[in-house]
């Protein structure tokens, strides 16, 4: 039997000190907000989504728990993985708010309910986020695999040029997706949607990420700038140009409208319909999760090849 690799004499990651430094940090505030008096958070009266109150404080630990675990496990465990990527999925489905005020920003509009101390607390809490899904990954390629470098587990010489059929039938569910929320405001009437500018503008960026973004994360002209594109013809596009809003989008997305979803399954009051919630909800929710399933086949497809092992 092999031994396995000593871990007594190396050093500690940077990313676990950073996961540790943001959960004695964050988590602080939060316990501070928990036994003490909270800020009143403008008109909104919250700043997070769900996780409130000792659930907060209480992630926080798990984040920094998981990132000491990640760090000093050894060998491949499914379960410690899937764990930290829950977490990370918590902290960003809590502080869910965060993508309408966003692209508030981007339209240099803040909104009727945008208070600074919320958004601040919402900003730290996806930086967690961040820092354990960083750490998660890093402890996947560094345990997953046979080969040193890389970590990888396909079959060398099993590269593909083509996107996988999966990512294919996603892309077009995402597609579908956004589709089917316009329908579905077609049948209500368009005189219902909140005129507020940041939201106006989420929905002009959903129709070029919802068309747009998938379809080039399966096809091939989203690898290489297509001939009638002026100045950059015929190279190669940077992958971070097409993942970091996959990823990033389509986590949101499934983020900010999956906490939507569980406030009308909690019965929630609202001014539209029960029917057009949960079919606009759902048609959104299908849509981030197909950007999320075709960024993953980008990302496996386009990575460079690893030098020790050719895959």
């Amino acid at each position: 039997m092999a031994a396995s690799t000593p871990i007594s004499g190396r050093g500690v990651h940077g990313l676990t000190y950073a996961v540790l430094g943001w959960a004695v940090a964050y988590g602080g505030v939060r316990l501070a907000w928990t036994v003490g008096e909270a800020p009143e958070f403008g008109r909104l009266g919250l700043d997070l989504l769900g996780f409130t109150g000792w659930w907060s404080v209480l992630l926080c630990a798990a984040a920094g728990g998981l990132a000491v675990a990640l760090e000093w496990v050894p060998t491949w465990r499914p379960a410690l993985a899937g764990l930290a990527w829950t977490v990370a999925g918590s902290l960003v489905a809590a502080a869910a708010i965060l993508l309408p005020e966003l692209v508030g920003f981007l339209l240099f509009t803040v909104g009727p309910y945008f208070d600074p101390t919320a958004f601040a607390s919402r900003l730290g809490c996806v930086t967690g986020a961040v820092l354990l899904a960083l750490s998660t990954a890093r402890y996947q390629q560094r345990t997953r695999g046979d080969c040193p470098d890389c970590c990888r587990t396909v079959r060398p010489g099993a590269r593909r040029s083509t996107s996988a059929r999966w990512a294919r039938w996603a892309a077009y569910a995402a597609v579908g997706g956004l589709v089917t929320r316009f329908a579905a405001q077609f049948v209500v009437g368009f005189d219902s949607v909140d005129q507020d500018a940041s939201l106006l503008g989420l929905e002009i960026g959903l129709v070029l990420a919802g068309v747009l973004l998938p379809l080039a994360l399966v096809h091939h002209w989203g690898e290489v700038w297509p001939g009638w594109v002026p100045l950059v013809a015929g190279r190669v596009i940077p992958r971070p140009l097409l993942l970091v809003p996959g990823f990033g989008l389509g986590a949101g997305i499934v983020a900010y409208f999956g906490m939507g979803m569980a406030q009308v399954i909690s019965g929630s009051p609202s001014e539209f319909s029960d029917a057009f919630l949960w079919v606009a909800i759902s048609a959104y929710l299908v849509m981030g999760l197909g950007l999320v399933v075709a960024s993953t086949d980008y990302h496996l497809r386009t990575r460079g090849q690893c030098r020790t092992c050719g895959r």
